[in-house]
């Protein structure tokens, strides 16, 4: 169900809930509200800005992440940390730099070396 956002006609005279603009959920079919829920005060619909985002991951960043994915499969986690960590430092995605040192682990590095590591790029 959608949902719409009301205004009160004056705002001298509103309640708590239509000092401002509210929202309430209400079917495609049915009536605009006319007044305010709570206080009775009349109200108007207003056109609601859109605040949705779009998040594009680019190209790149999904090519790396599948040959990632690939080495990691073959057991390759040397290949997969290095290429993750390179990626990371480039793309500053702190998730993938965690995903790269998981791979380091994996891959019979020294963890304390590594969280020295992790810890110098936090900063």
């Amino acid at each position: 169900m959608p949902i719409y956002e009301y205004e009160p006609l004056e705002p001298c005279k509103t309640c708590e809930k239509c000092a401002g603009r509210f929202e309430i959920i209400q079917g495609i079919e049915e009536e605009p509200l006319s007044s305010c829920p709570q206080c009775g005060q009349q109200v108007r619909k207003v056109i609601s800005w859109c605040r949705a985002a779009i998040v594009e991951t680019p190209d790149e960043h999904i090519q790396v992440n599948k040959q990632i994915s690939g080495y990691e499969k073959e057991g390759m986690w040397s290949h997969a940390a290095e290429l993750a960590d390179t990626h990371s430092e480039k793309v500053g995605d702190h998730d993938m730099k965690m995903r790269a040192l998981d791979d380091y682990k994996k891959a019979g590095y020294d963890a304390g070396t590594l969280e020295k590591h992790a810890k110098s790029t936090k900063d």
